[in-house]
């Protein structure tokens, strides 16, 4: 690697805004708040709105989906149709 041309690599917090839990990794990110960690020491802190914490493919929780009015919005921008068969 050429000297001089990258970024700084060091160690980051991440935060889950909605479930509050944190994890210690290396990143190029830049962030104007701190936090003292388990260790002692100060990190940069990044808030982040979904982490592997919260996010429904790694916990199991999905949304649930409100079919019944998807149907109704579909029927107002489109009509229902009429079920008459072909004869």
């Amino acid at each position: 690697m050429k000297p001089g041309i990258h970024p700084a690599y060091h160690p980051v917090v991440f935060k889950d805004s909605s479930t509050g839990d944190a994890f210690l990794t290396r990143s190029t990110i830049q962030s104007s708040q701190t936090v003292e960690w388990e260790d002692g020491n100060t990190y940069p802190l990044v808030t982040v709105d979904i982490s592997s914490a919260s996010h429904p493919f790694w916990t199991g929780n999905r949304r649930i989906m409100d079919t019944a009015g998807q149907v109704e919005k579909f029927h107002r921008r489109y009509g229902q149709r009429k079920t008459g068969g072909a004869k």
